[in-house]
């Protein structure tokens, strides 16, 4: 038998699945879309935009059913929250400026700034995408999945399950890319965990922190300002994808690192 949490668990996915499957159906059948071809990346966007504007229905659905609330979420509309939305962006940020400082170290990126010219049209609606794409992933997993495992898990239990489950639905969109960072995305989900407890149980540096890298690499990919001299390097990552190398993995080790430390020196 299911442990109380893991029924309501499955019963958000099973209920959200169900009314977006049918959409998604309909949608690839509008773009002439196969499940075996690669999704291009604007028609992922579509998929993740029909996908994600059912979010906030499941989830108030959930908040009445169970009698929960959104501040129990961990989101909570205070004035605070945009603090550390803030503190979020800026260590995710700074981490992704350490991560690329080492690898133009060590000439595993070429970098394009003539390119740089096209950054000022694109930062402020991927700023915007980014931070509603983190709203809805950490709503999801570090608050609605972590909070309802913690009825019958202790906390290092609940962020491992809650962390896994976020990395395996990566696998939905892109399996052959998402499969060497499967480990780089489960850690990602504990830090992010880490930072909603550092936050006293806000979702605002998680949310910020999960935005920031959102914005950065997308940023840097859209505008292409990089270039990697190889495509499968240990350090830069599997695929040139960050989570799939010894620097995503530092980047996120670094970050937790730093959370490790502002918490102890009561700064957040």
């Amino acid at each position: 038998m299911f442990d109380t949490s893991w029924f309501k668990v499955l019963t958000f996915f099973g209920v959200w699945a169900g009314i977006w499957l049918p959409i998604a159906f309909a949608i690839s059948r509008l773009i002439g879309w196969q499940p075996s071809q690669v999704l291009p990346p604007k028609q992922k966007l579509i998929f993740l935009a029909s996908l994600y504007v059912l979010t906030p229905l499941i989830i108030e659905w959930k908040i009445e059913l169970e009698n929960l609330s959104f501040a129990e979420l961990g989101l909570r509309l205070q004035p605070s929250i945009l603090i550390s939305i803030l503190l979020g962006l800026f260590f995710s940020l700074a981490s992704l400026i350490l991560v690329f400082s080492l690898e133009s170290f060590f000439n595993f990126v070429s970098w394009h700034w003539q390119n740089s010219k096209h950054l000022l049209s694109l930062l402020f609606p991927i700023l915007c995408l980014s931070l509603l794409i983190s709203l809805i992933e950490e709503l999801v997993f570090r608050g609605y999945i972590f909070t309802t495992l913690l009825i019958d898990y202790p906390y290092w239990v609940a962020a491992s399950i809650s962390s896994i489950v976020f990395a395996s639905l990566h696998l939905i969109w892109e399996r052959k890319e998402t499969l060497p960072q499967l480990p780089g995305l489960w850690l990602m989900g504990i830090v992010l965990v880490g930072a909603r407890l550092v936050d006293g149980g806000s979702l605002g540096l998680a949310l910020g922190l999960h935005a920031g890298w959102i914005w950065g690499l997308t940023c840097i990919d859209s505008a292409q300002l990089v270039t990697y001299t190889q495509k499968n390097n240990w350090f830069t990552g599997i695929n040139q994808q960050p989570l799939a190398g010894i620097a995503g993995i530092f980047c996120l080790v670094m970050t937790a690192v730093t959370l490790w430390f502002m918490s102890n020196i009561k700064y957040i």
